[in-house]
C-alpha cells in the first residue's frame, strides 16, 4: 500500500473469560490491578486479598456465565469490531489493529508483540474501548501499555512509533447517533412511548475515585445529555421521563448513586409499567448487560409490576459506531475523511 501511513491500531477493552474454568484466574487479574483496589501502604496484601475474593465470587459469577453461553462474548464482539474498523479505515491508511484485551486474553502483552513483528510503522494509536474516561478503565489499560512496552525494551530507538492516545469519545457525534439510533429502534417495540420510562444505566465507580477527580461521571452525564437533546429532536415519541443510575457495585465501598435494582423497584411501585434501559457505557454485550440487565433486571421489573421491559442492544459493529471509530483513528493520524468532528459538549451545556 505505497503512499499510505502504516498504523498500528490498539483496541483496548476489559476483556472477559473464555469458558467457565477461565473465570477465577479473570477475576484473579481484575482484582490483582492496583487502580481496581488502591491499597496505598497496603499493597504487600493485594494479591492475598484479591485471591480471596475471587476464590469466593467466582462459583456465582461462574454461575451467571453459565446463563449467558458459559462464555464472554466481548472477545468475539471486539474482534468483530475491529475487523469492521480496519475495512472503514483502509480506503486511508495502512492500518495493524490489536486488540489489547486488560484482565484476559488477548493481553496487552500479545498486542505489543503483534504489532513489534509488524514493524515498522509510521504511527500507533491507542484507542480504548471506553466511551467515558475513568482511572479504572481508560488509565489502568494505558498504564498497562507503557509498562508491558518498556519492560520489552520497546522505545522509540527500538522501533517503537510515535503514538496518539484517543482517551475519551464520550461527546463524538457519531456515538452519540448511535446511541440515539439504538434506543430509537427499541422504542419502536412500545405501542405508546409516552408510557415509557427511559433508564440509562452506566456501569458503577466507587465515590473514592470520583473524589479524587475522575472525570467519569460527568462525562456521563454529558452524554445522557445529548442522547436526550438529540433523541427528542430525530424522534416525536422521545420519552419525557428519564433517568441515569449505575449498575455493577462491587464490596462495601460507597459507589455512585442511585442504583440500577434500587431505581427499578422505585419506579415500579410508583406504578410505572414500562421500562426501556439503556446500557450507554458498554460498547459490547457482556455480562453485565446480558445477565445484570436483562436477566437480573428484567427479573426484578417483573416482581414490582413492570409489564414492558426492554434493553437497548449495545453498539458492537453497528456503523454509525464503527463511522464513529474510523473518525477518531483518521483524525489522530492528521486524516479528514468528512465524518462530523466537532465535540458536542457545548450543546448540551
Amino acid at each position: 500500500m505505497a503512499g499510505k501511513k502504516r498504523v498500528g491500531i490498539v483496541l483496548f477493552q476489559l476483556g472477559g473469560p473464555d469458558s467457565l474454568e477461565a473465570v477465577e484466574p479473570f477475576l484473579l487479574n481484575l482484582f490483582l490491578d492496583p487502580d481496581i483496589i488502591p491499597l496505598g501502604p497496603f499493597g504487600l496484601l493485594r494479591r492475598p486479598i484479591a485471591r480471596l475474593i475471587s476464590s469466593r465470587r467466582s462459583v456465582p459469577v461462574a454461575q451467571r456465565y453459565a446463563e449467558i453461553g458459559r462464555r464472554s462474548p466481548i472477545g468475539t464482539l471486539t474482534e468483530r469490531q475491529r475487523t469492521r474498523l480496519v475495512e472503514a479505515v483502509s480506503t486511508y491508511i495502512d492500518p495493524v489493529a490489536v486488540i489489547a484485551m486488560r484482565y484476559w486474553h488477548p493481553f496487552t502483552s500479545e498486542a505489543v508483540d503483534a504489532l513489534r513483528k509488524a514493524a515498522p510503522l509510521d504511527e500507533i494509536v491507542l484507542l480504548p474501548l471506553y466511551p467515558h474516561y475513568s482511572y479504572a478503565t481508560t488509565l489502568s489499560s494505558l498504564k498497562e501499555w507503557a509498562r508491558v512496552a518498556n519492560q520489552a525494551n520497546w522505545g522509540p530507538s527500538t522501533g517503537r512509533a510515535p503514538e496518539r492516545t484517543i482517551d475519551n469519545f464520550h461527546d463524538h457525534p457519531l456515538y452519540i447517533q448511535a446511541l440515539v439510533q439504538r434506543i430509537g429502534s427499541v422504542l419502536r417495540q412500545f405501542p405508546d412511548s409516552s408510557r415509557i420510562h427511559l433508564v440509562f444505566s452506566a456501569h458503577g465507580l466507587p465515590m473514592s475515585l470520583v473524589e479524587k477527580g475522575d472525570p467519569y461521571p460527568k462525562q456521563i452525564e454529558t452524554t445522557v445529555g445529548l442522547v436526550n437533546e438529540l433523541g427528542a429532536k430525530k424522534y416525536a415519541g422521545w420519552p419525557q421521563t428519564h433517568l441515569l443510575c449505575y449498575q455493577s457495585r462491587v464490596g462495601p465501598a460507597k459507589w455512585l448513586q442511585p442504583p440500577l435494582t434500587g431505581t427499578i423497584e422505585r419506579l415500579g411501585h410508583e406504578g410505572v409499567k414500562e421500562m426501556l434501559v439503556a446500557p450507554i457505557s458498554f460498547v459490547t454485550e457482556h455480562i453485565e448487560t446480558l445477565h445484570e440487565i436483562n436477566i437480573e433486571a428484567r427479573e426484578e421489573s417483573e416482581k414490582v409490576g413492570v409489564e414492558r421491559f426492554r434493553m437497548m442492544p449495545a453498539l458492537g459493529d453497528s456503523p454509525l459506531f464503527i463511522a464513529a471509530l474510523k473518525d477518531l483513528v483518521l483524525r489522530a493520524v492528521g486524516i479528514d475523511a468528512g465524518e462530523p468532528s466537532a465535540r458536542l459538549s457545548s450543546v448540551a451545556s
